[in-house]
């Protein structure tokens, strides 16, 4: 078994045997938020509450992540208290388990961890349990802070880093930071340009994971995000992808695990981006 990477903020990342022996504790709330929204039904950490990502976590009304109400309805619901430690994992090595994560802090939640390997690892390991059983949770007074912005880039505050030469990390893969495709096969939104913004360098988020999902020794992810694409931990990073969820992951490397200064994600991404009159982009 591979040991948790030393970061700088260890205790955001946790382990499935830590989540394994705390099963049974009142305080610990697990939130399982999949890519494939029917994967949670197929089984699941016992008392994990899942979590649709297409209608729970983002405004059904306008392009945004969930209001500040949305999100306290979503906690309230869920049986999450403001004290609580909130643990989130899912599929595709935590995408949106991250992407969760990111919404949390952003909306003020003290304790968040993110489970490393996520629900990959823990149904690959024997000795842990699973169930086809929903919970139940009373709901709970929850009260949410309004949103950290500097955990959040904008298209301004975008434009301006590419100006300015600012390190910003694009997690998609290599054909779509060439421009060669605008989306991954069978992605419905998509961009009106294909490309990158400029300056970005392309780093794809899985660079920072091993085969099992889990994330990388601290020493290689810095080989790899400060060696390799020119990140300076006391300064600014912003990460983007095309809807914000992959970049959230790579956001968790960089601003916990590595412990980056002012890291923030672009959730707009190349969505946005490259849909916008009059912006320059690379290809």
């Amino acid at each position: 078994m591979a040991a948790e990477p030393q970061t700088a903020s260890n205790s955001v990342l946790v382990s499935t045997d830590w989540v394994h022996a705390r099963l049974d504790d009142p305080s610990v709330k697990l939130l399982e938020v999949d890519v494939d929204t029917q994967a949670y039904n197929a089984g699941h950490i016992p008392g994990a509450v899942g979590i649709d990502w297409q209608h729970e976590l983002q405004d059904q009304m306008c392009r945004d992540i969930v209001s500040k109400d949305g999100f306290e309805r979503l906690m309230s619901g869920a049986g999450v208290g403001p004290g609580d430690t909130l643990v989130c994992y899912g599929d595709n090595n935590n995408w949106f388990a991250a992407y969760a994560f990111w919404v949390a802090k952003l909306y003020g939640h003290a304790d968040v961890r993110l489970m490393d390997g996520g629900r990959a690892k823990w149904l690959s390991e024997k000795d842990k349990p699973i169930t086809s059983d929903r919970p139940n949770p009373k709901p709970t007074p929850y009260a949410a802070s309004d949103q950290d912005l500097s955990l959040r880039a904008f298209l301004p505050e975008v434009l301006q880093a590419s100006k300015k030469g600012e390190a910003m990390i694009d997690v998609r893969s290599p054909a779509e930071y060439t421009g060669d495709v605008i989306a991954p096969p069978g992605m419905t939104e998509t961009a009106q340009r294909a490309g990158h913004i400029p300056g970005a360098r392309n780093v794809p988020w899985a660079t920072a994971v091993r085969a099992d999902g889990t994330f990388k020794p601290v020493a290689e992810l810095k080989q790899i995000y400060f060696d390799g694409a020119g990140v300076d931990p006391s300064g600014k990073a912003i990460s983007y992808c095309r809807i914000g969820e992959r970049s959230s992951h790579t956001w968790f490397v960089l601003k916990y695990l590595l412990g980056v200064k002012d890291a923030k994600n672009y959730d707009g991404s190349w969505t946005e981006y490259g849909s916008v009159v009059g912006v320059p982009i690379e290809r």
